[in-house]
This record gives structure tokens, sequence and C-alpha cells, in this order.
């Protein structure tokens, strides 16, 4: 990879710019080369293990310390050596030669074993209460069945296969600069599939429209077989729907999505069920996107997504196939491909003509434009059956939002309730729906534990690093020399925190080329002595950027979490401005803090944490503690005439410590609350502590400042109105407060969107039917202004200006 870096961006210096700021970034770095090792040494974190509490025998059985040791491999990179050919001839045709060597393994039998489904043939019998085969003629019936299946699937085309690997292969080579794949993780997926004898369901996060043909070309040049992929119709004209199916695609029936007691749905249904089912059977790999489209509108897991996972889940407890293995599967870009300067824009069919012209266009701009890396990431897969059992155990009592903020917020009481939030965004639709309660609860904790999983496991490219600095360092700009030493800080910071990056090679390199891919957004300014000064450039530039660094907040969302509760907790004692020192000398109770994250953790949304269902609040206090505690901003203060916190020697083990919950082991001390009331903390005085905490604080902002500004919106905007009109209302105030303020991070339909759920879940705004749809009202409760201003007030308290 470095050596490809250098040479691009040795083309780029030979190229003659007419502008001086388009010089700048071809011949303005003429600095001293400095080679910086980012990585610790050797060390290289090892990221996606299987959770220890959910799958414990998967945790042991399938992950093999040898595999740590392998690297990684370039899945576009094809020569000779990757053909069973030698020659002058071969070199040339290695691209073609390469996709007639895939195996691709026959399945014509298909669509007559599905027909002969003991489920659809109950239905096609009319025996099912409901089902379309009553008092119809069988014929007819299975006429339907055809074509519901044909609407589902297709016979996969070996030729077609081929031609279109050959013609991707050259297309991902112009448009990207790699595509790198660990190949420790794959071999790790081979020997689970070849060893439990059980099919393979990928779990995949979905960043891009390119995701589901660039993972099944990945996996099928690494020998894992044809990928079936399950595709969204919303998003696929009928032509390309045709074309994707013969690749190996799977798409919902909309009679799917259709009433429980509807003959058409329950015929559909069965349909579906039936060809999951010989696809489980026959082994194929299944590949099932758990985010949402990219453009969507709305929650971030996929409500199809969701529903066939179910149907793998409802094919394991039915008997079916015994067990299935799941991969959580993560898919990272220095820049989306396909993202337009506004990705929320009304997303239309992709049509194949469409889709062509999208391509010619990147191979016009192929030699113009800097190319990016992508990297897949592979997780240890785990046993669905094991998840099932373990996963039943750690439910437990939730409340909702309203019932747990709403008197707080409106200072009715102070005590936060021992119990957990429940907040579910993504409806349950199409077969969901017939599953028993306790079934969908399963599938929709599965679904956030898996992509919980992708996106800890998921690689942090050097776009988010860099947005990140710039946004919530540098706005105002940053000397090219110092850039260079806060890229590596904050690499070695998220390698310290077991993510892995998606990058490596030389430091100014690397500095280089993600400035370049960043051009559009920040603007280059030759200062005296040949340094450079990076800005931002203001307005939706800083939009851009706001999304980018998202994808490095799971790397510290613990610590930010922590910081803004902090924050929080200082809020009434010491004024924002106050200097550090000032605001060490104050003593933070350790119960103050529990109280304070958990005030913190129910206003965030869950599609934003993703904590894992096995996971307490209380825990995941102990584990924000820690992080604080660990990363030095934290400092224990010891009280006059209570006992050390180191000294151990005098403890002696009571009952509630002789045997805890699986869940309640952390590596803190402060597992028993009643010991912690006298358990004091202080703020560090290290020099580098204010800068951190700082930061740490302005990761949440643009979503608290959101917030903050839907609650001063309350007064003005127009109720009742739908939810999209409604939406449009506060994004409109949230884009005149940017130019403003200045605070364009915060002007995103996506975080408007999130603080009308917020708001509609924590009984601000209630959603009531009418004759036009669902409306949004403004509660009784918060009509009044004072009230309106202690829901500004709960939610300022932890933003730290």
């Amino acid at each position: 990879m470095d050596t490809m870096l250098e040479a691009r961006l040795q083309t780029q210096q030979r190229n003659t710019q007419n502008s001086q700021e388009t010089s700048l970034w071809s011949s303005g770095f003429g600095m001293k080369l400095e080679a910086v090792t980012p990585f610790l040494g050797k060390y290289r974190p090892f990221v996606g293990r299987c959770c220890q509490t959910c799958t414990p025998k998967s945790w042991e059985s399938l992950f093999h310390r040898s595999i740590m040791d392998l690297g990684f491999c370039n899945v576009v990179l094809v020569k000779e050596e990757n053909t069973r050919f030698r020659g002058w001839l071969v070199r040339r045709l290695c691209y073609f030669l390469w996709s007639l060597e895939q195996r691709i393994p026959p399945c014509q039998d298909a669509p007559q074993k599905i027909m002969e489904s003991t489920r659809l043939q109950n239905v096609i019998s009319g025996r099912v209460p409901g089902g379309a085969g009553e008092g119809q003629v069988p014929g007819l019936v299975k006429k339907e069945v055809q074509r519901i299946l044909g609407h589902i699937q297709a016979p996969i085309h070996p030729f077609l296969l081929r031609l279109f690997s050959w013609a991707l292969l050259r297309f991902l080579n112009c448009v990207f600069l790699n595509v790198q794949l660990h190949k420790g993780q794959m071999k790790m997926v081979h020997k689970a599939s070849q060893a439990q004898g059980l099919p393979l369901v990928l779990l995949s996060t979905h960043k891009s429209l390119l995701d589901g043909i660039l993972l099944p070309f990945v996996l099928l040049s690494q020998g894992l077989g044809v990928l079936r992929v399950v595709w969204d119709s919303r998003t696929c004209s009928p032509t390309l729907r045709a074309l994707l199916k013969k690749l190996g695609g799977l798409f919902l029936p909309p009679e799917a999505n259709l009433t429980l007691d509807s003959p058409e749905g329950v015929l559909a249904r069965a349909v579906v069920h039936a060809a999951m089912e010989q696809l489980l059977v026959s082994r194929q790999p299944l590949l099932i996107f758990l985010e949402e489209h990219p453009g969507a509108q709305g929650p971030r897991l996929s409500a199809l997504g969701q529903t066939w996972l179910g149907l793998v889940v409802q094919a394991v407890q039915v008997g079916v196939i015994p067990d299935a293995m799941l991969v959580p599967v993560a898919i990272t870009y220095d820049l989306v491909p396909d993202a337009p300067c506004d990705v929320y824009h009304a997303l239309a069919p992709l049509g194949l003509w469409t889709g062509a012209l999208a391509v010619l266009r990147s191979l016009r701009g192929w030699g113009h434009s800097p190319r990016v890396c992508v990297r897949v990431h592979l997780a240890q897969p785990f046993s669905l059956q094991e998840y099932t059992i373990n996963a039943r155990s750690c439910w437990g009592s939730r409340q909702t939002l309203e019932q747990l903020l709403q008197p707080i917020v409106l200072g009715q009481c102070t005590i936060v309730p021992d119990t957990e939030k429940e907040q579910e965004w993504t409806p349950a639709t199409g077969p969901l729906l017939a599953f028993k309660e306790e079934d969908q609860l399963l599938v929709r904790r599965l679904s956030r534990h898996v992509l919980n999983a992708s996106v800890t496991s998921s690689a942090v490219m050097s776009t988010a690093i860099m947005a990140t600095l710039l946004l919530f360092k540098h706005q105002k700009g940053v000397f090219l020399s110092q850039l260079l030493g806060e890229f590596s800080w904050l690499t070695e910071e998220t390698l310290l925190r077991g993510f892995d990056v998606g990058f490596s090679g030389q430091l100014r390199c690397l500095v280089q080329h993600t400035l370049s891919l960043l051009r559009a957004h920040v603007a280059l300014l030759r200062v005296h002595q040949g340094d450079l000064l990076v800005v931002p450039r203001p307005g939706p530039g800083l939009t851009h950027l706001a999304r980018l660094s998202a994808e490095l907040l799971p790397a510290f969302l613990s610590e930010a979490v922590g910081a803004c509760a902090v924050r929080g907790l200082l809020a009434g004692r010491v004024p924002p401005e106050g200097p550090w020192e000032l605001q060490g000398i104050e003593l933070l109770s350790q119960n103050e803090l529990y109280r304070q994250i958990l005030l913190l953790l129910h206003l965030l949304p869950q599609d934003l944490l993703l904590l894992q269902p096995c996971q307490s609040s209380y825990c995941y206090c102990q584990e924000v503690l820690d992080r604080l505690i660990q990363c030095g901003l934290l400092v224990a203060e010891e009280t006059p005439g209570s006992r050390p916190a180191c000294d151990t020697g005098r403890q002696r083990l009571s009952a509630k410590l002789l045997w805890k919950p699986s869940g309640d082991f952390t590596d803190s001390d402060s597992d028993n609350f009643e010991e912690a009331e006298g358990r004091y903390f202080r703020l560090s005085q290290q020099s580098r502590c204010p800068d951190f905490f700082l930061f740490l604080c302005r990761l949440l902002s643009p979503l608290l400042k959101a917030f903050v500004q839907a609650a001063t919106f309350l007064h003005r905007g127009q109720l009742p109105d739908t939810e999209s009109g409604y939406t449009e209302q506060l994004l409109q105030f949230l884009q005149a407060t940017a130019q403003e303020e200045g605070s364009f991070e915060c002007a995103d339909r996506n975080l408007a969107i999130s603080a009308i759920w917020t708001f509609r879940d924590l009984g601000v705004l209630q959603q009531m039917p009418s004759p036009a749809g669902p409306m949004l009202y403004l509660s009784p409760t918060f009509t009044s202004r004072e009230n309106q201003e202690k829901l500004e007030q709960f939610i300022w308290q932890f933003i730290c200006s």
C-alpha cells in the first residue's frame, strides 16, 4: 500500500495546476520526510471476538490464536500467481482466467425442493386456516407460488456471474486503491464452516449501495462460494432486480407484508419460509444487511434485515437445520463512493442504466481524483443455537423513556429507576409479525447484538480521524506540522482502545492522501517558513466532516459519555468558563457519577449507543468509570478517616460478593454500591487533561446541541403536523441556527429525526392517528414554557461549550 500511495502522490505532483490553491495540494508538502510508526511497534489489535457472556463455547472453540499472525491481502490485486497458468499471455489475461476458475456450485433443483416443502404443501392443499388454498384450485395456487418464487429468487447463471466478476474486478481496480481483508479472519470463517458443517449467515453493516456487489465478490474470490444477498426491492428497478437475482440476489415479495389474515400474505410468507429453509439446508452462504440502505431516513436497524434474520432463527427453532453460524461483517471506506452532496435525498430506485452511468462517471474521474481504500472485516463466527439458549436468561424488566426520565426532567423526583430503557425504533414488518412476541424480542436483540459486534470491529479510516481532528480540535485551522503529530496521537489512542485502523504507511504520506480526499471540505493556505495552514471550509462542509467523524465515535464512546456526565455534575457547581484548577477542586462521589451517567445513557438513542442487550446499564456505568480512570481524567480521592481504596488486606468477602451474575464482572472494584457511597474522585490536574476532556465532550456535542435546539423550537414549531412535515420544520430551524452560530455539524436531517423520536419517547411529543396519517402533537405537559425550559436545561448540562 505504501508503494501505491507514493506512486499516486508522485503522479499528483507531476500534474500541473492553474490555480494557486490547487498547486498547494500537489507541491505544498515540502517538509522533511519523517517516518513515524503509528501502530505502537508491531502491535495491532485483533478485533471481532464474539460475546463471552452469550456465546462462551463459540468464543473458546471457534478462535485460533495462530490466525492473528497472518497479514492482510488486497482482494482486487489479481496476478499470474492467482491462476493455474503461467506465461506472458496469462499476465495479460489473468483477470479473465481468474474469473473462469471460480467455483460455482450448481443448484438446479431448488425450485422443485421448495415446492415439496411441508409448510408450503399445507398452504396449497388448504390445510392451513386462512391459507390461499382454501376453496381454490390447487393448480392455480401452484402458479401463484411459482410467480412469488420468481419474485424472490432465480437460478444462478454461471456464465453471467463469471462475466460480471471479470468486469467488476476491472472496475474495482480503477475506483479503489485497494480492498484489504485480513487473511486470518478469512481462515477463521473457513474453519468454522468446515468443522461445524453448518450454513453461514453473514450479517453486515451497510455503508454504500456497492456493498451488495463488493462483499459477494470478496468472499467468492476467497473460496467461500456464491453468496446469496438480500436486497431491498425499493432500491432496485425491475430490470436491475432481474439481473441481481441471476447473480444470487434475494428479494422479499410485497405480498409478504400484507396483514396476517390475508390469504395472499399467508401464501407469500409460506413461500418465503420454504425458500429460506431450502437455502439453509443446501448450506449456501447468506448475506443480510442489518443497517438500513444508505440515504434512508429512519431507524438505523433495518426492518428488512430483521425479517430475514427472523426466518433463519425460526428455521433453527423448528429443527429444519440443527444450527447456523452467524458472522458479523463490517465494511468501511475512506469515502463512500456513491454518496452525493446530500445523502439524505429522496432515494429513487436504482435502474440498470442509472448504475451504468454511475460506473462511467467513476471511470471518467479515474486519474483525476484520488482513489479510496476499502477495508472488509469478518468477526468471529458464533452459534445461533448457543446464543438463543443463553440470551433468554439476560432479559429483565424495562420501562419507557417517559417513565424513566420525564419525572427527573420536570424536577418531580431525583431517583433514577433501577431498570433498563425500552426503546425500539425499528418496526416489525412482514413475516416477523407472524412470530411469537418472545421470538420477535429475540430477533430484535440479536440484531442489535450483532450490529454492535460489527461496528466495534469496523476499522477506523484515515478520513474519520482527520475529520474528527479538524471538527472538534482545530475548527479554526491548524498548521500541518502540528496536524502530523495529532494524527499520530489519535491513531495510537484508537489502537489502545482495541479498535483497528484501515490504513498504514508513512505519516506524511497518509496525511497528504487524507487531505487530498477531503479537499472539497478543507482549504490549504501557505504561510511563512514553508508550513501550511489547514482550515475546514465553513458551511455544509462541516456537516460532511461531522458524518465522517461519527465513524470514530464508537472507539471513544464510553469516555465521551463519562466526560459529558462529569460536565453535567459540575454544571451546578462551577461555571463552565471557570479554570480547570477550580473544577479539579470539586469532589465527585461515585454514586453521583453513576446517576449522571445513567441519565445521559437514557437520553441518548439506542441507535447511537448500540449497547449489548446482555449488558445492564449499571454494568456499563462501571465500564465508563473505569475508562475515565484508565485514561487519567479521574483520580481517586482518599477522604480523611476512610480506608484507602488500595487497602484490600482487611476487606472481607461478604455474601454479596461470593457469587454474582456474569454481567457484573468488570475491572472495577465498585460492584458493591453500598460500599461505593464514601468513594470520591477528582479531575486530574495533568497538563493534557483539559484539552482531552474538552475533546471527549465535543464528540457528542452535535447530537446534544441538536436536542437543545429541538427543545428551543418547541414553542416555535407549527403543531400538529405529520412527522415528515415537522422534520422539515426542525431541519430548516437547525440550518438557520447554523448560519447564525456556525454550528453546521448540527444541521443534519438524521439528527433532527433522532431528536423528534427521542422527544416522542420522552413524552414531549405525542403521536395520534388521523385521516391524513399519524400526526404529532405537543404534549399538554410541555405546552408551558417553564417545562420547555426545564427540558433545555436538562440537556444543556451535558454540553461543554
